[in-house]
């Protein structure tokens, strides 16, 4: 019983912690004149995917490397199925496709980096310093790009996840709201990890499916809450980008930092099925981005029944599947 009310807090604490995080966070970088444009690429980005660094960092130290890779891959994998499928039923998906198709491209490239690396059997110190590298690259490129008025489109998507954090003036509240949401966060992905490794030894599951499953959903739900409310406010554009930045801080900004602190083996489910379906939810993508990506209600039902689908193969069971189709 007490794992699942720890993993109920952790929730909780990493919703609002990441809330109250990104809220602190920009509205700091307002008060001392960051633009809007560098307060979306990087402050509100980074702030969303704060759950999935941390609980990936507390999962390697503690031991359990199947919960961070998991979490990570997971993540991926329900901010493209479910997140983007949920916002579509919402309020379909218009963007124009100059906006998203050259990061969305650039994701689908880092995704296959990232599997190459993965495939290997393990993330060491020089696979995380190539996906590190990458992620600065990455930054360094964007914003020379959007400052530089390359990509207007993009530039006032950035600005729209800018306006959709509403943050007090206060100096002091926001001070306490950023550090107190560094706090929760930390705290929730501490009580995350213990419950999801109670779970696994209790019930025999692999901690790669827990991180995939369970944990995945739990650190996805800041993407899940800044892209609802963004599609409920006509910014469906600003749901895409999240999606697009999520995805890319997970698999080069968070595995690349973590696995130079500490070495990630990769079980083998993940290598013979998980990274293959965040492969193709990623390459999912690209025939949306090229055609004037527009996601209809539709469309978004059958990305989250999808999703329902995978959650049922992981509840049935990765290996009796594929033994049962003779992989």
């Amino acid at each position: 019983m007490m794992m699942y009310v720890l993993i109920a807090i952790g929730f909780v604490l990493l919703l609002g912690g990441a809330e109250y995080l990104v809220k602190g966070s920009v509205g700091l970088a307002r008060r001392i004149g960051v633009s809007p444009l560098v307060i979306g690429m990087t402050v509100v980005a980074l702030g969303t995917s704060a759950p999935e660094f941390v609980v990936s960092l507390d999962a390697a130290m503690a031991g359990v490397a199947g919960i961070a890779t998991g979490n990570i891959i997971g993540s991926n994998i329900a901010n493209i199925l479910l997140i983007l499928g949920v916002t579509a039923m919402i309020k379909p998906i218009h963007s124009d496709p100059g906006s998203v198709f050259r990061d969305g491209i650039i994701l689908v490239v880092c995704s296959a980096v990232f599997t190459g690396l993965a495939l290997s059997g393990s993330l060491d110190m020089m696979s995380g310093l190539i996906l590190t590298a990458m992620f600065i690259g990455f930054l360094v490129y964007s914003y020379w790009r959007e400052a530089h008025g390359a990509d207007p489109e993009v530039a006032e998507m950035h600005a729209h996840e800018a306006e959709e954090v509403e943050a007090p003036d206060n100096p002091w509240v926001l001070l306490a709201m950023t550090l107190g949401g560094i706090a929760a966060v930390v705290f929730g992905a501490e009580l995350l990890v213990d419950g999801g490794t109670q779970i696994a030894r209790q019930y025999g599951v692999s901690e790669e499916v827990i991180g995939l499953t369970m944990i995945a959903v739990g650190t996805s739900l800041p993407e899940l809450a800044a892209s609802g409310m963004a599609a409920l406010r006509g910014h469906t554009d600003v749901a895409l980008g999240n999606v697009i930045g999520s995805n890319l801080f997970n698999i080069l900004g968070v595995l690349g930092i973590v696995s130079m602190i500490q070495p990630l083996p990769v079980a083998q489910q993940l290598i013979e099925f998980d990274l293959w379906v965040m492969m193709g939810a990623t390459v999912l993508l690209v025939p949306f981005m090229v055609t004037r990506w527009k996601l209809s209600r539709l469309e978004g039902f059958i990305f989250a029944a999808s999703y329902g689908v995978y959650i049922a193969v992981q509840a049935y069971g990765v290996d009796s599947l594929l033994e049962k189709i003779g992989a």
